[in-house]
């Protein structure tokens, strides 16, 4: 238990660094919104492959509290274990974000002014999340070796598809309200946020269970 949680942390950690690192380099050395999201996507969907192929042997590499939640819906995970997932997901994403302040040589502990809110917002971070769940579920039924790659590209994709940016993370979102950033998010404005991603979450484990039983009845 102890190895998965460092591998979670780990993971999560560097996941925010290049969230909120890319944002800051590419807002930087751009001044062009959509050049600084793209740069923004390819920064976060790339890391997101190696992390999950390096570190998903060891922990599964959830990365995310809306996909333990999932697991754990699905059994895959017990809601114990789940907790100390989410527990060091959070921290760790915090601690990331303060790594790449420290990077960029900002103040460490920040809050968000950057406005994101309203019902398309919340009704997209459902979507994002509803896609990443579904889609992690049947790649790992059909094409498990393949996961790090959906993961990365779906979520490049989803920077640029979704109205919020594709955040389709918890832990993701708290972090980022602690980021005056390009990436950041105000953060009142964050726990509706996190409602819409565990009800996407939700949604996706009764949709994947759905289909994969259908598909199995049909064989």
């Amino acid at each position: 238990m102890m190895r998965r949680l460092i591998a979670e942390a780990i993971g999560t950690a560097f996941l925010l660094i290049a969230v909120v690192g890319s944002g800051i380099m590419a807002e930087s050395l751009t001044g062009d919104v959509a050049l600084a999201l793209l740069a923004n996507a390819i920064a976060t969907g790339v890391a997101l492959v190696v992390l999950i192929t390096t570190l998903g042997p060891i922990s599964g590499a959830h990365f995310n509290p809306a996909v333990t939640f999932a697991m754990a819906l699905r059994k895959r995970i017990g809601w114990g274990e789940a907790g100390g997932y989410i527990v060091v997901q959070i921290a760790a994403a915090i601690a990331g974000v303060v790594l790449a302040h420290f990077m960029f040589e900002m103040e460490l502990i920040q809050q968000s002014a950057r406005l994101r809110s309203g019902g398309a917002q919340w009704g997209a971070e459902a979507i994002a999340t509803f896609g990443l769940v579904f889609f992690i579920f049947l790649t790992v039924r059909y094409r498990e070796d393949a996961v790090p790659w959906i993961v990365g590209l779906y979520i490049t994709g989803a920077y640029w598809f979704t109205a919020s940016t594709s955040f389709a993370n918890p832990a993701v979102t708290i972090a980022r309200s602690m980021t005056d950033t390009f990436s950041g998010i105000h953060p009142p404005h964050a726990p509706a946020f996190i409602v819409a991603q565990l009800i996407g979450a939700f949604v996706a484990t009764v949709a994947a269970n759905a289909l994969e039983e259908k598909a199995g009845a049909d064989r």
